[in-house]
């Protein structure tokens, strides 16, 4: 006899933001769809490409969270990366082939200097194995059939590298960088520094913006909890937007607002700030998030606004 599969579950409208650790030999879309099936949400995407190689934090965004993904795509990243020095690859990362081999010869001093080297502002040639577009292909469709692309400069900033540990071959760093940073690329550069040549050989987001990897949750444990139980690890859209300024309006300027109709506000301009709707009394009424927007010649004007149906109180 045939078994018989149970009927599918239908797919839901969820809102919130699941914070994810990206498991090892996953593609962040891969991870996505898994996490969008467990959960049964209709609507979901992620905020930035994790390659294979890489581990650890990915936010995703269900429902109404994916109008702010944005926020969470521009904002600083931390990541642990183990260098292996000595070996140049054809790909910068363990993936690739060894194409060169040298004898590591440095120090403590020498390797803090070529870290402080590649702190602050500064121009990296984004690597062939990447997924940045030429002409409508990805840079390492061009690598697999041997083809070289000419690939401009592009400027981003190391905010702070710091050793966590050395012995030998093996280089493990602290990495917080602004977004479009190639951590493949900063461990070539710093191998070339020291003599030996490197490549990146493990990687861990470890942070994005004020979120954190402490927080997420992993697939295998997500599938392991009840509905209810991964419902309430969603958190609300506007987690995405910790540390923009806030501004609080009153029940009839926030209906207002969300028409998207101009406020005036006597508040200094600014290039971003998120909305909120908080009811006069009492003074610890829960809050609404309705969307965001900017400032200019004291006139508050929407950016991206929730539905009426997404606003929900909140703490």
């Amino acid at each position: 006899m045939h078994s018989v599969r149970p009927p599918r579950q239908p797919r839901r409208v969820l809102h919130g933001v699941l914070l994810l650790d990206k498991p090892l030999g996953w593609t962040s879309n891969d991870a996505l769809q898994k996490a969008k099936g467990i959960l049964r949400a209709e609507k979901g995407g992620h905020t930035g490409t994790l390659d294979p190689l890489a581990t650890g934090l990915l936010p995703l965004c269900f429902g109404a969270a994916t109008k702010f993904s944005q926020a969470s795509l521009d904002a600083d990243k931390r990541y642990t990366a183990t260098l292996h020095l000595g070996q140049r690859t054809n790909t910068g990362d363990r993936e690739g082939e060894v194409i060169e081999e040298r004898p590591v010869h440095t120090d403590l001093a020498a390797i803090e200097a070529a870290c402080t080297g590649f702190t602050g502002a500064i121009d990296q040639v984004p690597p062939m194995h990447s997924a940045l577009k030429h002409e409508g292909k990805a840079l390492y469709e061009y690598a697999r059939a041997g083809v070289e692309v000419e690939r401009p400069a592009r400027q981003v900033t190391i905010h702070s590298i710091d050793i966590l540990s050395w012995q030998g071959t093996e280089l493990v760093l602290d990495v917080h960088c602004s977004k479009g940073t190639y951590i493949r690329t900063l461990a070539e550069d710093i191998g070339a520094a020291l003599g030996c040549g490197a490549h990146l050989s493990a990687l861990r987001r470890t942070g994005s913006g004020a979120l954190r990897v402490q927080d997420s949750v992993s697939l295998e444990a997500l599938q392991a909890l009840s509905e209810a139980e991964r419902d309430a690890l969603l958190q609300p859209p506007d987690v995405l937007l910790a540390g923009w300024p806030a501004v609080h309006l009153p029940d009839d300027e926030a209906g207002r607002f969300l028409t998207g109709l101009r406020r005036r506000v006597t508040l200094a301009d600014a290039p971003a700030v998120r909305v909120y709707r908080r009811p006069p009394e009492p003074p610890d009424a829960p809050r609404a998030f309705l969307g965001t927007a900017h400032i200019t010649a004291g006139e508050l004007i929407a950016d991206r606004l929730l539905s009426p149906l997404e606003v929900q109180d909140s703490p």
